[in-house]
């Protein structure tokens, strides 16, 4: 179930959607109009689950052409939405622009909530009551700051949605695109979902916070649930001269932090930047599957020779080896590609291998290339397994770690990929002396420690 929360611009929707949902997902500046699409997160309240949506201020005056594409954009939130929570600035009472919005509302057919926002106190709770002349009902007085009144407009949200049908988000992949501003995340959102969701631009930064869209992706055999977060565009930090802009990269990063799968964006007329390897890095850093995507391949003049040295570039500077891949947002070309390539990340971090074909790859790999001795003595391993998913975390039993070379486990670790498909992937591995207990259960990723290979 969704609830759109609207509003005229700079009277606190953010806050409040932060506030409700105990999170800072939404950006909050004391400069109106940052926010500009609409950003779902989730919230709880009482046992019922539910999905605010922030939306950019409602401003029908004004003829900037970005302000009609917020206005389609907060419409949009309507239309998904089962309930309606409008905010008011009850310290600046009711203007004009509230009784448009109102009168919208109004012939909306659907629960409308009055939140009169920034009553920061018992002794302000009167001022709320001038938005009473609004025909919506009784008004509810809250303060964003101070959390007054928004258990009382929780109670009231909860008591309007209708029942609760949304399945459970097992198996939903979470699928972030990350980049540079200015490279067609967005396009590529929109393309991807068939629909105009989120506001493109040519002007830079247009995006300003992440956007979290839920999609059912239509591949054999069965369809796929996923969500796909659409996010900031990343600034080299010597650029970020405003707040926003750092907050906006701070909220990319945690869009790979929580994801399954990055999609880092380029721009095929650059190549592949020192700026995007860095971005790459920091979503394997992650532990995201990564992919990078040359996006604008219709109007790049790159040839054939010339993405083969991208894709050996890639391979040498990035120890996880992610595939290179070429799309168009704007004329969809590569983009059914992209997905499945999505869709198969998720599944090779997910995936178990049984621990003989383990051990059948062990055998080949240390007859085809012998272990390393020191001081007269040889390396030996004896067996391996996996021991965890997502990301996939392998164990190799040897008979003593200080005969183990890193050049020999970058080795190992390569023909591991090579074996699985598992470029783009990261992989653990552990190697323990025999007879040390073996590692079961616990994710060794996200959380944990940022090491591919574990050799301390």
């Amino acid at each position: 179930m969704k609830v759109a929360v609207v509003g005229y611009p700079n009277v606190g929707k953010s806050s409040l959607v932060n506030r409700l949902s105990g999170s800072r997902e939404a950006v909050v500046h004391e400069r109106a109009g940052i926010t500009r699409d609409r950003k779902e997160i989730p919230a709880e309240w009482n046992g019922r689950t539910f999905t605010l949506i922030d939306t950019g201020g409602l401003d029908t005056e004004d003829p900037d052409p970005m302000a009609g594409s917020i206005r389609e954009q907060a419409q949009a939130a309507l239309d998904e939405s089962a309930v309606a929570v409008f905010v008011i600035d009850a310290q600046a009472g009711v203007r004009p622009g509230d009784e448009e919005l109102a009168d919208l509302l109004r012939r909306w057919k659907k629960p409308v909530i009055i939140a009169a926002n920034k009553v920061d106190h018992v002794g302000d709770m009167a001022l709320a009551h001038e938005a009473f002349k609004l025909g919506l009902g009784e008004p509810q007085a809250v303060s964003a700051a101070q959390g007054l009144g928004t258990g009382d407009l929780l109670d009231r949200v909860v008591e309007l949605l209708p029942e609760d049908d949304e399945e459970a988000d097992d198996d939903i992949v979470r699928l972030a695109l990350i980049g540079r501003p200015n490279v067609g995340k967005s396009s590529l959102l929109n393309k991807i979902s068939g629909q105009d969701r989120v506001i493109v631009s040519d002007v830079a930064g247009t995006t300003r916070d992440s956007i979290d869209l839920r999609l059912e992706i239509d591949v054999p055999p069965t369809p796929r649930e996923v969500i796909i977060v659409d996010t900031a565009g990343m600034r080299r930090q010597s650029k970020v001269n405003e707040s926003v802009e750092y907050y906006t990269t701070l909220r990319s990063t945690r869009a790979a932090d929580r994801a399954d799968v990055a999609l880092v964006i380029c721009d095929a007329q650059d190549g592949v930047t020192s700026q995007d390897m860095r971005i790459a890095e920091m979503a394997m850093g992650a532990h995201c599957a990564t992919a990078i995507v040359l996006n604008k391949w219709d109007v790049t003049e790159m040839d054939e020779a010339q993405l083969k040295h991208e894709r050996a570039k890639v391979a040498n500077k990035l120890r996880l080896r992610p595939k290179v891949l070429t799309a168009s947002a704007l004329s969809g070309r590569g983009i059914e590609r992209l997905i499945k390539e999505a869709l198969g990340l998720s599944d090779r971090m997910r995936q178990r291998v049984p621990t003989p074909e383990m051990n059948r790859w062990l055998s080949e790999v240390t007859s085809a290339r012998q272990p390393p001795q020191k001081q007269g003595k040889r390396l030996k391993a004896y067996y391996a397994a996996q021991v965890d998913t997502n990301p996939p975390r392998f164990q190799i039993s040897i008979n003593h770690r200080q005969r183990l070379t890193r050049e020999y486990a970058y080795y190992l670790e390569n023909r591991l990929r090579e074996r699985l498909s598992l470029e783009g992937v990261p992989v653990i591995i552990d190697f323990t002396e025999r007879g040390a207990p073996r590692r079961e259960g616990g994710r060794g990723g996200r959380g944990g420690r940022r090491a591919d290979i574990d050799r301390d």
